[in-house]
């Protein structure tokens, strides 16, 4: 088995996840994650996908432009997934990050360069701004060896100098209290 990573941005119009899904069915992959989104009007899919056989990436992009429902304004990558490659990570814990103020440039580069600079992984991350305000909603994985009250004074004063309200949650407290589940 040879595993994949395809990535597919376009302009969003519905039908896009069943042609996607299709053209790997019929290529005779079996998708084993994914994770879809829209922002503005654009679509955005990532999905890793094994294979029985080891095909050329470029092939599977090929193929996957000419089949059906497949739209020329689609922007493919494929590339194979090498586990190997992914560096050994230590023992994580899961936790939700909400903050939300006034918009302003440079936001979400000001969490997330903290963030790094405590090798502290982003999860999944999403930021919108809607009347003038911005919303931010990430899942950290945060290395058990962290003070996790530490990190929540900390992110608390960025948001105060900011003039954001920042929330950092466990994500088992975070799904109890907002009926949501991650996996």
């Amino acid at each position: 088995m040879q595993n994949y990573v395809l990535s597919v941005m376009s302009a969003d119009h519905p039908g896009i996840v069943a042609a996607v899904s299709d053209a790997l069915g019929r290529l005779g992959a079996n998708i084993l994650a994914c994770s879809q989104t829209v922002l503005n009007g654009y679509f955005t899919l990532i999905t890793i996908f094994e294979l029985e056989n080891s095909i050329e990436p470029s092939e599977i992009s090929e193929f996957l432009r000419k089949s059906k429902g497949m739209d020329d304004d689609y922007q493919l990558v494929v590339r194979r997934a090498v586990a190997d490659r992914l560096p050994q990570k230590e023992q994580t814990d899961s936790f939700i990050i909400t903050a939300f103020g006034k918009d302003r440039a440079g936001i979400i580069r000001d969490f997330t360069q903290y963030l790094s600079g405590r090798d502290i992984n982003i999860a999944d991350l999403f930021g919108e701004q809607a009347d003038g305000e911005f919303h931010l909603v990430g899942q950290l994985e945060i290395p058990i060896a962290v003070d996790v009250r530490l990190l929540q004074d900390d992110l608390e004063e960025i948001g105060r100098e900011r003039d954001f309200t920042v929330k950092l949650q466990h994500k088992d407290i975070f799904t109890a209290t907002n009926q949501l589940r991650f996996g």
